[in-house]
């Protein structure tokens, strides 16, 4: 192990500090300047102390992708409490559930915490292991009967992936993605 640590530009880890200070002000439900100061001071201290490789950014960002998904996002939110909330009132306690393999087509760390992380607040799913080296999620599913039901679980997680992509993906990833959807092989 190097005990030299690259060095990260101020500009490039302002999002992770910005989102520590926020996760501090969120766990004490106080969004009050003290709070955000000292929470800001954390998160410059966990940063110096912990090291975490730099998130690399893609360098490109579609809001109207960003709105369709936020939005796509808040209705499958809704859908899938109505489908628990039914499950619960008629299956109860014989529901039967399953951890399911989602293989990702990004190996970017910001898409695959984002898909995990957006796939977890939509009900009934919950990532339990992230497989960061083959850019696979593991996912406790509810109400999971067949192998039909596994991959309607898998396509729904694959989707998010590919909003994702489209809000904040690399112009390869994208590329990609684009190439897929019709068919053609790329390298």
């Amino acid at each position: 192990m190097s005990l030299h640590r690259r060095k990260i530009r101020f500009l490039q880890e302002l999002p992770l500090l910005i989102w520590l200070m926020l996760v501090w002000a969120m766990l004490w439900q106080d969004f009050s300047p003290g709070t955000l100061l000292f929470g800001a001071l954390l998160a410059i201290a966990v940063t110096r102390v912990f090291y975490l490789p730099p998130v690399q950014l893609s360098g490109r960002f579609n809001v109207f992708h960003a709105i369709a998904f936020g939005i796509e996002v808040l209705a499958r939110m809704a859908w899938a409490s109505l489908q628990v909330s039914l499950v619960a009132v008629f299956q109860g306690p014989n529901v039967r559930n399953a951890v399911l393999s989602v293989p990702l087509r990004s190996h970017s760390d910001l898409i695959l915490t984002a898909v995990g992380h957006v796939s977890s607040w939509i009900p009934g799913s919950m990532v339990v292991e992230v497989d960061r080296s083959t850019s696979t999620l593991y996912l406790h599913a509810l109400d999971v009967h067949t192998e039909a039901d596994a991959e309607k679980v898998r396509a729904g997680v694959r989707r998010i992936e590919a909003k994702l992509i489209e809000v904040m993906g690399s112009r390869e990833e994208l590329k990609r993605l684009r190439a897929e959807r019709t068919g053609e092989v790329t390298a």
